[in-house]
């Protein structure tokens, strides 16, 4: 059976985590998950996050396992980052909060726009972030499937630097 190359949830690429503590699940994704490595940053950029435009402020860690990328989120800053730091626990626990998955949308940036301009109302926007080299937005699909689900477009040069910094595993 053949699917639509469009399909709204096809080629999903990551699975992301909120944490209050990322070296702390770095440790924990190390430890009991056997995930060795990932690739730790700091990012800044602009967002729009329902409506509210301001900064993001994150620490990311990603590790490729087998055909999935782990995503651990930190966020850093105030304002915007509510989309993050509010499914965190607030009496100081650690905690891996499940937050989204990430679709990819393959070719160029006409793919991209095609791609956004086809969403359903049953998939509104919430939040838009502004980074060099990648288009991403997330769509609040949580009354549907719990959660939100990344969309995103990488430009050919950054997806080639993520595809050699991100370390990758095998399980068979």
């Amino acid at each position: 059976m053949s699917i639509a190359a469009n399909l709204p949830l096809g080629n999903v690429m990551q699975i992301a985590w909120v944490t209050p503590d990322l070296e702390n699940s770095l440790d924990q994704f190390r430890d009991l998950y056997k995930v060795p490595e990932f690739l730790v940053m700091e990012q800044k950029f602009p967002a729009e996050v329902f409506g509210e435009k301001g900064e993001m402020h994150l620490r990311l860690a990603l590790a490729n396992v087998d055909n999935i990328q782990f995503e651990l989120i930190e966020p850093l800053g105030g304002g915007v980052d509510r989309i993050y730091r509010d499914v965190l626990p607030t009496d100081g626990s650690h905690a891996n909060v499940f937050h989204h998955i990430c679709v990819k949308v393959d070719g160029e940036l006409a793919d991209w726009e095609a791609h956004v301009a086809a969403l359903g109302p049953h998939q509104p926007i919430a939040y838009v972030g502004d980074v060099p080299g990648v288009r991403f937005i997330y769509t609040d699909e949580r009354a549907i499937v719990g959660h939100y689900v990344e969309h995103v477009w990488f430009g050919a040069e950054l997806e080639a630097q993520l595809a050699a910094a991100v370390p990758t595993y095998r399980t068979r």
